[in-house]
């Protein structure tokens, strides 16, 4: 599929061949765990075992790959493993420099289990501020959340490339480092990391990149061949690969992709303008607004002007007035994972970031006044309706 295509015609026919003895339109689901061999050694095919690779995941991959303007994709059985296969490939006494405000997974990972093999981690809330006083002869990964888990606070790559880079001329030039970008709450419509500079991008396709509720799976996308085949023989010796069922869902759900993203960031910026109006909300986080503090960024980094179908928002009462507002709500849902068709609303504190102390918590944003929304593909006037119901509660 040429590059030359735009984005939605890539997203429906990148990886997507006709099937060349049937005509097939849509894949048929290759759930075969081994494939035969002509003589040892010599597959009939280009497959042998589907721990190894497999039709559905490849051609998701290579879907993917496109749309993040990569040469090379690597499907896993969530965006967890994802993480946890890219920190494999470091060894002990590395280091691994990320921002603060990180979904809560994330940081668990790095702080209860990355830390557990002799791997160090520092965090900063100003990294573009601190990166270059943060650089050592351990550093190997620089990890970005941009938008940010749940504050949506934004990250120049491009910036934060050069710092790398000024660093590595400075004497550095051999060091492994590598810049590397989670890019689940914008999707790979939105936002394009690789041409910013990153090394790496990440994807939990249980969100948007799937958009159903109904898969776990993660994605990682780079130009990088060595870095690619390093991740690949750590995939394959690990096992963190999706199922060919669960591939071939998210590779259906990946052809909607920008017409579901365009739909939900519509809605969330109209969202977000009504919560700025309202007396009982404190503070709206949304980058597509002039008043967010790095709205420059957001011009910058994001494609065709949109925000994302992310917001966060302080409500007036607390946790109490927090728990009240999402418990009345009819159409959002109650409920954890973001990105999906539905809209979907939660309380971060008690949540998604439960794992942090309340100083963490605090130090990055993230009070029990704070509500995070998922704004999912409804009708736009029926969920400011809805989230004006529910501000009446309070």
């Amino acid at each position: 599929m040429s590059e030359n295509y735009g984005f939605g015609t890539r997203a429906v026919h990148a990886g997507a061949e006709h099937d060349p003895t049937t005509g097939a339109v849509i894949a048929p689901i290759s759930l075969s765990t081994t494939f035969a061999q002509s003589s040892p050694a010599n597959p009939i095919g280009i497959y042998e075992y589907s721990r190894s690779d497999n039709p559905n995941r490849s051609a998701f991959e290579r879907a993917v790959a496109s749309l993040e303007k990569a040469k090379y994709g690597l499907a896993f059985a969530s965006g967890s493993a994802a993480e946890s296969v890219i920190v494999h490939t470091l060894n002990v006494g590395d280091e691994i420099i990320s921002v603060s405000d990180v979904y809560g997974g994330t940081h668990r990972y790095f702080t209860k289990v990355a830390t557990k093999t002799g791997i160090s981690i520092k965090f900063t809330g100003r990294l573009q501020a601190d990166l270059a006083n943060l650089l050592n002869e351990k550093t190997r990964l620089v990890w970005i959340e941009s938008p940010s888990n749940p504050t949506l606070s934004l990250t120049d790559i491009a910036e934060i490339r050069k710092i790398i880079d000024d660093y590595k001329k400075n004497g550095h030039q051999n060091q492994k480092l590598y810049l590397v970008v989670d890019n689940t709450f914008l999707s790979s419509y939105v936002q394009t990391p690789l041409i910013h500079g990153a090394d790496l991008v990440i994807h939990s396709v249980t969100k948007y990149l799937n958009g159903h509720s109904d898969v776990v799976m993660g994605v990682a996308a780079t130009s990088d061949e060595e870095l690619y085949k390093e991740l690949q023989f750590f995939q394959n010796a690990t096992g963190a690969v999706p199922s060919p069922f669960d591939s071939w869902l998210a590779h259906r759900g990946l052809k909607t992709l920008h017409l579901r993203v365009r739909q939900a960031s519509n809605s969330a910026l109209e969202i977000a303008k009504f919560l700025q109006k309202s007396s009982k909300v404190q503070l709206v986080n949304y980058p597509g607004l002039p008043e967010h503090p790095q709205h420059e960024i957001f011009k910058k980094q994001h494609n065709y002007g949109l925000g994302g179908g992310m917001i966060s928002f302080r409500v007036v009462g607390g946790a109490a007035g927090a728990s009240t507002f999402c418990s009345s709500t009819k159409i959002f849902t109650l409920a954890e994972s973001l990105g999906g068709i539905e809209s979907l609303l939660e309380v971060p504190a008690v949540m998604t970031h439960a794992g942090f102390s309340p100083e963490e918590r605090e130090a990055n944003g993230v009070y029990d006044d704070l509500i995070r929304l998922s704004v999912g593909i409804e009708e736009t006037e029926d969920l400011v309706a809805d989230i004006s119901q529910a501000l009446d509660k309070l």
